[in-house]
């Protein structure tokens, strides 16, 4: 604690700073009269100078985003730094909770729901789930429990046990009749322990387009949480594919926040109807690995609300019980201090209820607590260092009224709030993992798998990217011979878990990349197996060569051979771990294991050559895509542990390719709007400036008028598909008069008040038009289609060219038509208004495209608004 001289004086300034800042604020407004906020006292020149909050987000005045220039960045070896991270000075800071938005429900749109029984799985949103009555019901059973906890006791409540210091990565203590918290990775299995599944990786998963198979996921791996007697579940994660080269991509869902926000809504929904509680991270703009704790990532007020934060709203649309906020800094102010993202955007304009927790040793400062952090993770300051900015510090401050109490309480209810929320005070599985002595029987107590194996294969195969398919190439009908070629074909070579947290060079099938992420594969089956498996079925001759750096021999295994199946990879993961010089984050786009020249090695010998990637992102495919003799790219991603039985069932056909790209395949690196930032000594702060603002991925491609190798979207199928018959139907819906006011203000051009709960209210979200069509099996197969919706925003309201706002499903016979649906909300067709701090109609015709990719348009038509 500082002296009392120094404190009075930094009590001065602030005040003086507080009278002149607060005069001329962009976001002065946007922090509710019983909310406090904090002043600006930065010294930066880079942080806007049309706001004056300490945490708020540089602003663009005009109401349209200007395109970037065609230039694009470039990797950086000598960067711009920032001056410091800001900083909170010691005060005394009141606190009033953020009032409850309230709505009766109204079903079946906006339905009454609890967690464990979430809306009905469909093709497409149109279901507003309203889990205030579970809300409040759980508030009001924290705050009689917390009713007598002593401020320590609260205290403990928000501060972990240290790291290595309990059974899981994260831990609360047992405080009187609370029993404390189990808080375990990752958010595609559960890490650190035995008998658990390998899910498909995040990227796989939105890979498949498919809500269905989504929420099937979360479900499954969120039963694995609760089976092992975890209490919350790290992920999922929502940081955006930014940079095509960033390590952590693979955990994610992809380079579009509608995309990337309905899957994360669909696991979250799974994930808690098993009982856990979900996580929704990075919170926010942790897009590359490198300096993640010394970088500030620089965004704009239109472009943070509309691409990075999307996904973190529809998350609490889905009711998630925590957020995770991220290691980064954001406008110069740490995430996890920071103010403008967690309360007044996250708290008070989204309307969440559950906490906020660090990510593992980003707490910056005891203040981060005024800033809007609930729970310190895993405790310590630095992992293992037997310190915390929280605890006894958390205590001080409490009692000296640098903290009020009353945010204390806040913190704690919300925890504890967010246990009963769940349900988890009926009889919860102890827990059953012990992450830090692996060889502890406890680990192997529970077998948490059950049948999960079968719809790990489905939705890997769902996942797979059909990319090229000449002459029919695929589907395989019982080949006379077959040679694999590549270490990803293989098993590898020491077991499937030969690194720590996958944290090596594969030596084998590439299935989910290295760091946190991860779990222990309890078996992993090769595209060897599994296509051995096939070839004694059809007596297929098999030869195969796993040394990817003998390319004579490669060609010459392949000369005889009737196909010849390349496999090829490429991976990534957590910055705390380097593989190969890849700190986290690629060094490139290129295949490893000299993959490129292995494919033209073999293609050089074999005119039935086909191409199996298995990769955490985009990959520069050009040295070989336009090869005559490649006949077929089959893009796995990251398949978990039956990635070999989802292959050979889509190289044979089992199942019709119906995955989509996430993510723009360039046929240049340097064609994508991001790069990574690089250099930096060990003590500066990275300037990582989001300059192409609301164009990223395709949408820059778009803008620029730059030809992709594959689209956004995109994806073969074994058959193919027609589209007919649009119809625009408005929906009428029953609302009460207040959110009829607001309806009518949208109507004519106003922006959602800036209130609590104002992104996510009703009104915003219900559905708006519904838009039909008919989809035509033509061809000769049963298969499935991904219709997707983009909207077409009138030119002046600075939007990119086309925006993906719906997408659905649909399987087919051949010969049949289905009728596909999908619906639009006020929200879909609105834009985040800088000025007046809400969500807007442009003026103007907004039209809209649905079709197979982002650039293959079907159909076309206008809104009526």
């Amino acid at each position: 604690m500082m002296g009392p001289t120094l404190r009075t004086w930094l009590l001065a300034v602030v005040h003086v700073v507080a009278a002149q800042s607060l005069t001329n604020s962009t976001f002065s407004s946007a922090v509710p009269s019983s909310a406090w906020s904090p002043p600006n006292t930065s010294t930066t020149t880079t942080a806007s100078s049309s706001s004056s909050f300490l945490t708020s987000l540089p602003v663009t005045t005009t109401s349209a985003t200007p395109l970037p220039a065609t230039t694009t960045s470039t990797t950086l070896t000598s960067v711009a730094t920032e001056t410091g991270p800001l900083t909170w000075p010691i005060s005394e800071y009141p606190f009033t909770p953020f009032p409850t938005p309230t709505l009766a429900p109204i079903p079946p749109v906006y339905p009454e729901t609890d967690p464990l029984n979430p809306p009905p799985i469909g093709t497409d949103y149109n279901v507003v789930p309203d889990f205030a009555p579970a809300w409040a019901a759980a508030y009001g059973k924290a705050q009689s429990m917390i009713a007598n906890f002593t401020i320590e006791q609260k205290v403990n409540i928000t501060t972990g046990v240290g790291w290595m210091n309990g059974l899981c990565v994260g831990n609360i203590p047992t405080v009187a009749n609370f029993p404390g918290l189990c808080l375990q990775d990752s958010p595609l299995g559960v890490r650190f322990t035995d008998f658990v599944t390998a899910f498909p990786a995040g990227i796989t998963a939105a890979s498949t387009w498919n809500r269905a198979l989504i929420r099937a996921r979360g479900l499954a791996l969120g039963q694995e949480f609760y089976a092992k007697g975890v209490n919350v579940g790290l992920g999922p994660m929502m940081n955006m594919g930014r940079v095509a080269q960033g390590g952590r991509n693979w955990e994610g869902f992809g380079a579009d926040p509608f995309l990337t926000g309905e899957a994360a809504y669909e696991t979250i929904l799974g994930l808690q109807q098993s009982g856990i509680q979900a996580t929704a991270k990075h919170y926010i703009n942790n897009e590359q690995e490198w300096k993640r704790t010394q970088e500030s990532s620089n965004v704009d007020d239109r472009t943070e609300h509309e691409i990075y934060a999307h996904p973190f709203l529809r998350s609490v649309m889905a009711g998630v019980s925590a957020v995770m906020c991220s290691y980064n800094l954001v406008n110069d102010t740490y995430a996890c201090n920071n103010y403008k993202i967690l309360s007044d955007i996250l708290k008070r304009e989204y309307g969440f209820q559950g906490y906020v927790m660090s990510d593992w040793g980003a707490t910056m400062n005891t203040l981060s607590a005024v800033a809007g952090l609930d729970m310190t993770m895993a405790g310590d300051i630095t992992l293992g260092s037997g310190t915390t900015y929280f605890g006894a510090n958390l205590t001080a401050y409490v009692m000296n009224n640098t903290v009020s109490e009353a945010r204390l309480d806040d913190m704690a209810t919300r925890i504890i709030a967010a246990w009963y929320y769940m349900h988890q005070d009926q009889g919860y599985p102890n827990v059953t993992v012990d992450s830090f002595h692996p060889y502890n029987p406890l680990n192997q107590e529970v077998n948490a798998q059950s049948n999960h194996d079968q719809l790990v294969r489905q939705v890997a195969a769902a996942g797979t990217v059909l990319l090229k398919n000449e002459g029919n190439a695929l589907p395989l009908t019982k080949p006379k011979s077959i040679v694999l070629v590549g270490s990803d074909a293989a098993p590898p070579v020491s077991g499937p878990n030969e690194y720590a947290d996958q944290g090596g060079d594969p030596t084998g099938i590439l299935a989910m990349g290295w760091g946190s992420g991860t779990t222990n594969f309890t078996y992993l089956i090769s595209p060897y197996e599994a296509i051995q498996a096939r070839a004694r079925e059809d007596q297929t001759t098999v030869s195969w060569d796993f040394d990817n750096w003998n390319l004579d021999q490669a060609g010459n295994d392949a000369i005889p051979a009737e196909v010849a199946i390349v496999f090829i990879n490429s991976d990534s993961g957590e910055a705390y771990i380097t593989v190969d010089g890849n700190v986290g984050d690629r060094k490139n786009l290129t295949a490893w294991h000299e993959g490129d020249q292995l494919v033209l090695a073999v293609a050089a010998q074999n005119n039935n050559t086909i191409v199996v990637v298995n990769s955490v992102g985009p990959l520069i495919i050009e040295p070989w895509v336009d090869h005559p003799n490649v006949t077929a790219i089959v893009w796995a991603s990251l398949g978990g542990n039956e990635a070999g039985n989802a292959i050979v069932d889509i190289l044979y056909g089992a199942w019709n390719p119906s995955g989509r790209l996430p993510y723009t395949i360039a046929k240049n690196a340097s064609d994508y709007p991001a790069q990574l930032v690089l250099g930096g000594t060990a003590t500066d702060i990275l300037s990582i400036d989001y300059t192409e603002g609301l164009y990223i991925d395709y949408r820059w491609f778009d803008a620029q008028n730059i030809t992709p190798r594959y689209e956004f979207g995109y994806g073969l199928s074994y058959t193919t598909f027609e589209y007919s018959q649009l119809v625009i139907t408005p929906i009428d819906a029953s609302v009460d008069s207040a959110q009829e006011d607001l309806i009518q203000n949208w109507e004519n051009g106003g922006a959602s008040p800036i209130a609590e709960g104002s992104s996510t209210a009703l009104w915003l979200h219900m559905p708006l038009f519904q838009v039909t069509f008919n989809v035509e099996n033509t061809g000769p197969v049963y298969g499935g289609e991904i219709p997707q919706l983009y909207v077409h925003h009138p030119p002046s309201a600075g939007e990119p060219p086309s925006i993906l706002k719906g997408f659905t499903n649909i399987e087919l016979v051949p010969g049949q038509t289905g009728q596909a649906s999908i619906t639009i909300s006020r929200y879909d067709l609105s834009v985040w208004d800088v000025v007046r701090q809400g969500w807007a109609k442009p003026n103007g015709t907004i039209g809209f495209s649905i079709g197979a990719s982002s650039r293959d348009f079907r159909l076309n038509g206008t809104f009526p608004v």
